[in-house]
């Protein structure tokens, strides 16, 4: 609850942040605030080198608690370090523009900062004190709307912006170790901490997989922007960073549960796999639901909100936010699939369709892009690419006999035949009607025939 009532929050704050700045700079600006921004997040994939799952399930079995998490700050500040010259060094080959650079140098500090706060956010997964996580990042997010309100009465410049965001960032760094860590951290305490290179070596060679599924799994995302303005305008920039924004909004509440459901399927796996089982087919279908709900209502109301929210220039979005929203109808679920992996020391598998995924998703783009220069070529890379991902996941998971055959074709089947009966139905009766004609429509057929559903769930389960 904790979670989802910060979450909900969290996405009124940032989205205001985010539409004020929108509106208030030119599409020039704006532009280049995204790609800096993207920058920097491409490179945060790398950079915390994707050790907080391995953190999480080695503080939940270890028994030297204290030195772990001792380690595992150092080193994560350490590696932020490193990253940082990386964001600056590949802000300077792939632009020429100046305030791009400078732009790339200020946002770039946040690697430093998040590594720490990833590292905080781990902690408190491995010990279920998510509440403090949750509560910290809503503090951030009002500080952060409070910012962008300034904006509505005195425009700074994009720069100054950039130099403020920073500031908040080591203001929350602080909270998180005074307050996050229970006091039991502070950045005197990491920076005087002696870890070993050796030891830093070895956690890296360890735990490979960990860091390259962590990398790509932002990669996957971030590279579409990155390729959108090299091949298209830096229009096509800002509309690409709306649409990724509103699915963000989306997909942060499954990332959210699913910092809680991990933990909860590391413990399941420890009485078996059956548990395991059980546990996953209990998660599942909440997590399908989310996705068709998140779904149906952009498809219904993206032509209202986007132009309310962005202005009129940015009418054209809608088009591509639907586009993109069709992935979320099997994002929740490869969150879920992933953990469960992860769970049972697939991590090597998960490595490989994170780069299978990467692969066709750049492939499609880069060949789409070449003739056709349109963003839709973007989302329909991203949609194969992760759609394939789920399916060599369901083929793990069927082998695994964490799920069956039955489970699968039948998600498919249900996903496909009410996806499909959707649109049908808005371009009969209107986008707006559909989703509340459907929705009470799903609600009363679960009323009616909830025994039937309930006793099914038991047995499939």
């Amino acid at each position: 609850m904790w979670g989802l009532v910060s979450n909900v929050l969290q996405n009124i704050l940032f989205s205001v942040f985010f539409v004020i700045i929108a509106r208030v700079y030119s599409e020039v600006d704006f532009g280049n605030y995204v790609i800096a921004n993207t920058l920097y997040s491409f490179v945060m994939g790398f950079s915390s080198l994707g050790l907080g799952h391995w953190f999480v399930r080695e503080l939940i079995n270890t028994n030297d608690k204290q030195k772990l998490t001792q380690s595992f700050f150092k080193i994560q500040g350490m590696i932020g370090v490193a990253f940082y010259a990386v964001n600056i060094a590949i802000s300077y080959l792939l632009y020429k523009d100046e305030m791009i650079r400078n732009i790339s140098l200020i946002l770039g500090i946040n690697i430093i900062f998040d590594n720490i706060i990833n590292a905080v956010k781990s902690l408190n997964i491995a010990n279920q004190e998510q509440r403090k996580t949750f509560g910290l990042l809503t503090v951030e997010a009002t500080l952060k709307c409070a910012v962008s309100c300034i904006l509505l009465v005195w425009k700074m410049d994009i720069i100054l912006l950039s130099f403020i965001l920073i500031v908040l960032r080591l203001l929350t760094l602080n909270l998180f170790l005074n307050i996050g860590s229970s006091a039991s951290l502070n950045l005197v305490k990491i920076i005087k901490s002696h870890v070993p290179w050796t030891e830093v070596k070895q956690v890296v060679l360890k735990n490979w997989p960990f860091i390259i599924i962590g990398s790509l799994s932002i990669i996957n995302w971030r590279i579409g922007n990155i390729l959108v303005s090299k091949w298209l305008s830096i229009k096509d920039v800002a509309i690409y960073e709306i649409s990724y924004k509103m699915f963000s909004l989306a997909y942060l509440l499954p990332v959210v549960v699913s910092t809680t459901v991990y933990p909860m399927l590391i413990k399941a796996y420890q009485e078996g796999e059956q548990s395991l089982s059980k546990m996953y087919h209990r998660i599942f279908i909440p997590y399908v639901a989310f996705g068709f709900l998140a779904f149906s209502f952009v498809y219904a109301y993206a032509d209202f909100f986007i132009p309310l929210l962005f202005g009129d220039r940015y009418q054209s979005v809608s088009h591509y936010v639907r586009q993109m929203f069709f992935t979320i109808l099997i994002f929740p679920t490869i969150f879920l699939q992933a953990n469960v992996a992860l769970t049972l020391k697939m991590e090597k598998l998960d490595m490989i369709c994170n780069i299978f995924s990467l692969l066709i998703n750049v492939l499609i783009c880069v060949i789409g892009l070449s003739y056709y220069r349109d963003l839709t070529v973007v989302n329909l890379g991203l949609f194969s690419s992760f759609f394939i991902f789920h399916i060599i996941q369901d083929v793990m998971l069927v082998r695994k006999k964490i799920s069956s055959l039955k489970n699968v074709l039948a998600f498919y089947g249900a996903s496909i035949l009410l996806t499909a009966t959707y649109i049908w139905g808005s371009s009969q009766i209107g986008n707006e009607w559909m989703f509340p004609v459907f929705w009470v429509a799903v609600g009363l057929a679960s009323f009616l025939f909830r025994k039937k559903i309930l006793l099914m769930f038991k047995n499939e389960t």
